[in-house]
């Protein structure tokens, strides 16, 4: 086992097991994490033994995350519980907000666990955008349109990972906005006018 600090880069690989060209990349000094994507699933004992065998290349380890936030983006499904889509706890907080917050918390702590119990160190969630409508890539994924309520709810999923022994990492900053277009296969424009975006603005920071 190398021992040599994590570096700023955070790479993938291909499979469900590692190749001797994945451990060496894995290995180089620049290399401080790994993304696991779902093609790098199968099922739990697979998943489980693909992160030890990554944690074992290396002291410290490499930190290992996935994107498994519920609904749509929820990598790992066979084995896993089916978390709900963030904007299903959203509804449910204009309802009863304090039923909203328990959900919450527990949505973080069953995701937390199980991908703790596989060797996940932690997952990119939750979704910190707001629910503006239009945009493709998010919908959804975000809790709320209204600031208050996605951090309320934000904090009630990042005590539940906590709980369940993972840190929680937000994004997207500074959000999608009210572009329509995936940014990860186009560039996005607000076409809005300058003083409709201003407005917006202005509301949110108050």
């Amino acid at each position: 086992m190398k021992r040599q600090p994590l570096g700023p880069l955070m790479i993938d690989v291909a499979g469900t097991e590692l190749t001797d060209l994945d451990r060496e990349r894995l290995c180089h000094p620049l290399v401080g994490g790994m993304i696991l994507f779902s093609r790098n699933y199968k099922d739990p004992a697979q998943l489980e033994a693909l992160t030890a065998a990554i944690h074992d290349l290396r002291q410290p380890p490499l930190l290992i995350a996935v994107d498994h936030e519920g609904g749509r983006v929820q990598r790992f499904r066979e084995g896993f519980t089916r978390l709900p889509a963030m904007a299903k706890l959203g509804a449910l907080y204009d309802q009863d907000r304090v039923a909203a917050l328990s959900a919450t918390s527990d949505v973080g702590y069953v995701l937390a666990v199980e991908l703790r119990a596989r060797g996940v160190d932690y997952s990119f969630t939750p979704v910190l955008d707001l629910d503006y409508g239009p945009s493709r890539v998010i919908g959804d994924r975000a809790f709320h349109r209204q600031p208050e309520a996605v951090i309320a709810l934000a904090k009630a999923l990042g005590e539940g990972l906590r709980e369940g022994g993972m840190g929680s990492c937000g994004k997207h900053y500074p959000g999608h906005g009210f572009v329509i277009p995936d940014s990860h296969v186009e560039l996005p424009v607000d076409n809005r006018p300058w003083k409709q975006y201003r407005k917006t603005s202005s509301h949110i920071a108050n």
